[in-house]
């Protein structure tokens, strides 16, 4: 058999993976007559019909959908090849609410240390395809699988706690943990054995614990709304430090070890850089000096 022309093979992987001829065109720069005769001349050649083309969508067949599969792990393993020559800026993967709440307000000591550091940002907080999603660095609890292949470097101990507004607390007397009883319970559908999490590390399970009240699908916005008032979360204590130094929020029982760990994935094409390392290492030791204990 003649050999595949690579033109065809990337016109196919494009048009499977974004069930589109003409979104394939527009990613791979050609027209949309391109694509059509690159596939079509493909599946001649193999003999095999790739593609179901309709009104409404290109979806691969069965046949189409396995080289698919295979063309697009081999091009990520090419592109990251070529990352590691020729690294761009680095991509630090985080949830919405670790960005907001811990790391914007420490990027300017990280740019004081590191001015020659580039580095852009992916919000996210499951699970890493290192080359599909262009991640360089990513911060994950241990309770998010790893890659394949990738080691997770322990950062710290998660420490969590209740928190709520100051009012919150006055107008409802609460003043030790068995006064939750009468209170009202947020949680975050991210998170929602953060509450028996937070009674089990404390040791102060109840003999009748509230239900939850209500639910939001963030920790940002959980201590949003416990800020306003709404009631009382229970959160990393990381997420909330700022706010509890500022007064907006109080923390009645302080903060305990929780059941996770705060651990850094790294991609492995760019983990010797010396852009990764330093940033690793940043990355660690502000952690540690902030979360390292209970305080």
């Amino acid at each position: 058999m003649p050999r595949v022309s690579l033109n065809a093979l990337r016109a196919f992987e494009a048009t499977a993976r974004l069930h589109s001829f003409s979104a394939a065109a527009d990613e791979l720069c050609v027209t949309h007559g391109a694509i059509s005769r690159h596939i079509r001349s493909l599946e001649e050649q193999l003999g095999v019909l790739l593609l179901l083309r309709n009104a409404h969508a290109t979806d691969p067949t069965p046949e189409g959908l396995r080289l698919a599969e295979g063309l697009t792990r081999a091009f990520n393993l090419i592109q990251a090849s070529v990352d590691q020559l020729q690294p761009g800026p680095l991509t630090l993967s985080c949830s919405s609410s670790i960005m907001m709440y811990w790391l914007l307000p420490r990027l300017t000591k990280l740019h004081k240390k590191h001015p020659s550091l580039e580095l852009s940002f992916n919000t996210s907080y499951g699970e890493v395809d290192f080359s599909r999603d262009n991640i360089s660095v990513a911060i994950r609890t241990n309770a998010i699988k790893p890659a394949k292949g990738i080691e997770p470097i322990y950062l710290v101990d998660e420490y969590i706690g209740v928190v709520c507004s100051p009012e919150y607390m006055r107008s409802t007397r609460i003043a030790k943990p068995g006064d939750l009883e009468r209170a009202r319970l947020l949680t975050t559908n991210t998170r929602p054995a953060a509450w028996s999490n937070w009674f089990e590390a404390s040791g102060n399970a109840l003999a009748n614990p509230p239900v939850i009240a209500e639910s939001f699908d963030h920790f940002y916005l959980l201590i949003q709304a416990a800020k306003c008032g709404l009631g009382m979360a229970a959160v990393p204590r990381m997420l909330v430090r700022d706010e509890l130094d500022s007064a907006g929020l109080v923390a009645p029982f302080g903060f305990v070890p929780g059941p996770r760990q705060l651990v850094l994935w790294v991609a492995p094409h760019v983990e010797t850089h010396p852009q990764t390392i330093a940033l690793v290492e940043w990355l660690r030791d502000e952690l540690r000096e902030t979360e390292s204990n209970g305080k």
